[in-house]
């Protein structure tokens, strides 16, 4: 599987496929099969798995292999030099809870910060076999429906737009209130998405999401897919989304003003 139709001026674009290759390597056989569930929580459930661990370990190895000189951030494994000016922000399942439960909608999440930045990304769904890669400037898929740039579809109406979110109990307080009252304004809501929502934003199939509590290694890698596509990424207030929180990617930036206005009053 190659980077897609679209050339990238970013240096590192191919490494993706690499980091995604070595990542797949290493969770697929893991997927649907019996293993065992760890808890990180002391009070709820956030699950890790051994495939969480070893698909960040294969990255790490092939990302210190390569670009010593690069950071590294990563959901299972803790920082290295965060002081790079290249930090790959990694998230080696993305909807560990659709992975445990058999539901191909996780992803490996491959970012690159630049500078605090980010600049670089693909989400990777090896089971399916689709990866979704942008650089802030274009977008591109490579999958079964064949190699193609990504490019966002208009919405100017809050009426007309389809939203995403992964769960509403990611919400609290004032911001359900705030997503609620959204919610009940457009024309269609879909749960359970994890990072495949900000996918199909990019490739035109929905028109934003709405998300909270969200790290570093849940939304940098999504960042320029979704900006290479023609869309926008902020946190509530309008601000950068390099380190999580309360994150909103939107297909239209008209939408996105929209979305903005009605969700800065939970921010």
């Amino acid at each position: 599987m190659s980077a897609g139709p679209v050339s990238s001026s970013n240096l590192f674009a191919p490494f993706l496929d690499r980091l995604a290759e070595a990542a797949s390597g290493a969770i697929m056989p893991h997927f649907r099969q019996g293993f065992a569930i760890d808890n990180k929580w002391k009070a709820g459930f956030d699950p890790v798995t051994i495939a969480d661990k070893n698909g960040e370990t294969a990255m790490r190895a092939l990302i210190n292999e390569t670009y010593p000189d690069h950071g590294i951030l990563g959901e299972e494994h803790g920082p290295e030099n965060l002081d790079a000016e290249h930090v790959w922000v990694l998230d080696p399942i993305d909807g560990t809870r659709a992975f445990i439960t058999g539901l191909p909608t996780w992803g490996t999440l491959i970012g690159l910060r630049t500078n605090g930045v980010p600049s670089l990304g693909m989400m990777v769904q090896p089971y399916i076999g689709e990866r979704f890669g942008g650089d802030g400037k274009t977008a591109w898929y490579d999958g079964p429906l064949g190699a193609r740039q990504l490019k966002t579809r208009p919405c100017e109406k809050l009426e007309d737009a389809t939203i995403f979110t992964t769960t509403p109990a990611l919400f609290k307080n004032g911001e359900r209130q705030a997503f609620d009252q959204i919610e009940a304004a457009v024309q269609l809501s879909r749960y359970g998405t994890d990072c495949y929502a900000y996918c199909m934003v990019a490739a035109g199939h929905g028109d934003a999401v709405i998300e909270s509590g969200l790290q570093a290694y849940d939304i940098v890698a999504l960042v320029p897919i979704i900006e290479g596509a023609g869309g926008v990424v902020t946190t509530w207030t309008g601000g950068s989304p390099a380190d999580g929180g309360q994150i909103v990617a939107s297909g239209d930036p008209r939408l996105h003003e929209i979305l903005l206005r009605d969700l800065a009053k939970a921010a």
